[in-house]
């Protein structure tokens, strides 16, 4: 596709802002690993009746996860995650909380490091911008990818989650050096990514890597200023060529 404005118009790019899931990093499917947990512990649970309380865990921390803004705030956080849990299982089962912790694995996209090592090359800042807790920093560290770019904040650091632009205010005052949102580029996978950058003057590119994407972009897709990718492979190029 098109710079569709990326690279054509206005301050060449010189950060890059990064959405966390879906655009560099993906969840292991849970279910598997939270069963097998439970029979070491001597729960048997189907994988459908582990997916339910996974599920159930998950909308309480959507709701709640602006609220993980340190450390002790995020224990308390993962704590009633751990509760809500327990709540959709049918026996009681012992450290949960840990059980918890270890079904939730994130892994990089397999282009990811490539792609990113070819932005650094070019020079260009690359800082995380996630709707996430504070344990943002605690996945990127734990999937190397923090060694790869130059900082990461998190919606609930920030007190603003996507599409409100005042966490790319909080992002390019990370970054520092004088960079205005004229300077960079921001890369997501849902609306709120495009909003959001939109919102704070910075220009936008979509992630849409296939059916697994929550929201289909097809009504993004449609605009020509927003340029889709099927993942990171073709973003070095389609910002520095």
């Amino acid at each position: 596709m098109a710079l569709g404005g990326v690279k054509g118009e206005g301050a060449p790019v010189r950060v890059v802002f990064l959405d966390a899931l879906g655009t560099l990093l993906t969840l292991e499917p849970p279910a598997p690993r939270l069963v097998a947990a439970l029979r070491e512990r001597g729960v048997e649970v189907s994988e459908a009746v582990a997916s339910a309380a996974l599920g159930a865990e998950i909308a309480y921390y959507r709701e709640h996860h602006h609220e993980a803004r340190d450390l002790a705030t995020l224990a308390d956080l993962r704590e009633r995650c751990t509760a809500v849990l327990q709540e959709h299982l049918p026996a009681r089962v012992p450290d949960l909380y840990g059980v918890l912790m270890a079904s939730l694995k994130f892994t990089p996209f397999p282009e990811v490091e490539a792609a990113l090592a070819a932005l650094r090359a070019a020079g260009l800042r690359l800082v995380v911008v996630s709707n996430w807790d504070v344990s943002l920093h605690e996945a990127l560290d734990s999937t190397g990818l923090s060694r790869q770019v130059d900082g990461a904040i998190s919606s609930a650091e920030a007190g603003a989650a996507k599409p409100d632009p005042e966490i790319f205010t909080r992002a390019l005052a990370l970054v520092g050096d004088g960079l205005t949102a004229a300077d960079a580029v921001h890369v997501g996978d849902e609306p709120v990514d495009v909003e959001g950058a939109r919102a704070a003057g910075i220009r936008p590119i979509l992630i849409h890597r296939g059916p697994a994407t929550l929201v289909p972009p097809a009504a993004l897709a449609a605009d020509p200023t927003v340029p889709v990718l099927s993942d990171l492979t073709g973003l070095p190029a389609l910002i520095l060529s």
